[in-house]
């Protein structure tokens, strides 16, 4: 039985391979954290109505789990912008910068992105010893937060050809239909998203395979790709999705944590 003080992500084979060379990541479900309510399990954010104090908790929980002090669990105000922060030292909860990725090459900060439907990513060059983590709405992966998140990554020091990245739990093309003025928007800014919309049940809608789009981005800017294939939406057990609160007309929703360190 799982101890349900204690948070049990999941993890790509992909990154795990480099656990031997000191980095350790996780994608967190809601297990182990102390929030209730519609907030149920982990919830990490900052920005939502669960109590502070309870949030606190969670993230200290997650904080522990990457073995790093809770002060040194690193997160931004994510704002669905193409922004990078490069970050050599911790983040205090009320000091968090408006950007959508974080990228260190110092060992012992956590960087985490807090998602409820989008894509969170983490990057990994084992051998130069940066991480990156982003956060990736259809706005961020149109406007290029891969990218800008790989090239602060390269001035770190990382080598591109050594570059892992790996996509974790998101909304799935089945469970996230945009309406016609939204599928206008995104073929304006970028008609390779064609391929990634397929006509729904609706007039004029379509389901949008965000997961696919941000993918092809990764493996178009040449580096190493992985998917933990699980869909927030679906699974309300394990994850916090934006979209089902809205369609239960809940009043609010939390967020969950997927990180990547490097350990000391």
């Amino acid at each position: 039985m799982l101890d349900a003080t204690r948070p049990d992500p999941v993890r790509s084979d992909l990154l795990d391979a480099l656990a031997h060379k000191g980095i350790r990541h996780g994608f967190f479900t809601r297990a182990g954290g102390v929030s209730d309510g519609i907030y149920r399990g982990l919830n990490v954010g900052l920005g939502s109505g669960d109590s502070r104090e309870a949030v606190i908790e969670n993230r200290r929980r997650a904080a522990r789990w990457l073995g790093v002090p809770e002060t040194h669990l690193a997160t931004v105000h994510q704002v669905h912008s193409p922004h990078v922060e490069i970050v050599t030292a911790p983040i205090s909860y009320d000091q968090r910068p408006e950007a959508d990725a974080l990228v260190t090459a110092t060992p012992g900060i956590a960087l985490g992105i807090l998602t409820a439907d989008c894509g969170p990513i983490l990057f990994a060059d084992a051998d130069a010893r940066v991480v990156g983590a982003a956060h990736a709405g259809w706005k961020g992966a149109v406007y290029g937060i891969v990218e800008n998140t790989l090239a602060a990554m390269e001035n770190l020091g990382a080598d591109r050809a050594n570059i892992r990245a790996v996509l974790g739990p998101a909304i799935s093309a089945a469970n996230y239909e945009v309406g016609p003025e939204r599928v206008a928007d995104l073929i304006a800014a970028d008609r390779a998203i064609e391929a990634c919309l397929t006509p729904s049940a609706r007039p004029g809608h379509a389901m949008f395979d965000l997961n696919r789009y941000t993918l092809d981005r990764l493996k178009r800017a040449g580096v190493t790709v992985d998917q933990v294939a699980r869909c927030t939406y679906a699974e309300d057990h394990d994850f916090f999705s934006y979209r089902r609160t809205t369609h239960r007309q809940e009043p609010d929703y939390g967020r969950q944590l997927s990180a990547i360190v490097l350990e000391t």
